[in-house]
């Protein structure tokens, strides 16, 4: 399989990030090894699951003609070894009180600017016809990022009920605290998406370029 970080065009910023996802990555299957070697069945099933979750983006690379910027890779890498891996095969949310605050508040956050991203990206693309208002984009980056917030709440009970976890916690209270802290980071991004749409009085013209570098954003390779 090629290395995204063989690539010449990458900086030393970018070769940094995906170093970093690639030491996570392989930490995760030494994981899996070691819970093969300990017939631990169930962390084998779901550390891989967190495993393939990391490989997404390298999965749209090589299935679409997409130029999504490494901090995509590294986030979701990153994220996903904090919240699944750390955060609950080593117990961190137990052990470390400010943990799922942390991760709770920086997801709203991250899909709060991934929605915002969405529909900038489609209001460009010429042959999408979508031109939404300053308003409606916030509306749609703070919605989106409730919507999953919630379905990951909705994850964390059936894998609760299903399995006998305790993803939950402490049930009612742990679901509701980290909806609202959702909801905080969510409306943090969505409030500086629609001053950035309707003043411009601060620039997110770097970040934004890094989708639109090698156009069409999204197109399914030709076989």
């Amino acid at each position: 399989m090629h290395l995204l970080i063989k690539d010449k065009k990458l900086d030393q910023a970018d070769k940094i990030q995906l170093g970093i996802s690639y030491f996570l990555q392989l930490t995760l299957v030494g994981a899996i090894l070691f819970a093969i070697y300990q017939q631990n069945w169930l962390n084998v099933f779901a550390i891989s699951g967190i495993f393939i979750f990391t490989l997404l983006p390298t999965i749209m690379r090589r299935n679409y003609r997409v130029r999504l910027p490494i901090e995509i890779d590294f986030v979701i890498i990153l994220f996903s070894y904090a919240a699944l891996f750390l955060g609950e095969i080593h117990s961190y949310y137990t052990l470390v009180w400010w943990w799922d605050i942390l991760l709770h508040g920086s997801s709203g956050i991250l899909l709060g600017i991934a929605g915002f991203l969405l529909v900038y990206i489609l209001n460009k693309e010429e042959q999408v016809h979508c031109n939404m208002k300053p308003v409606f984009v916030a509306l749609f980056s703070f919605v989106f990022a409730i919507a999953i917030g919630v379905a990951w709440e909705i994850f964390e009970f059936v894998m609760d009920t299903s399995f006998g976890l305790n993803m939950q916690k402490s049930g009612l209270v742990d679901t509701m605290t980290d909806l609202i802290i959702n909801v905080v980071g969510a409306s943090l991004v969505s409030l500086l998406g629609f001053i950035y749409l309707k003043s411009k009085t601060f620039s997110m013209d770097k970040m934004i370029h890094r989708f639109f570098k090698h156009p069409p954003l999204l197109r399914r390779k030709l076989k």
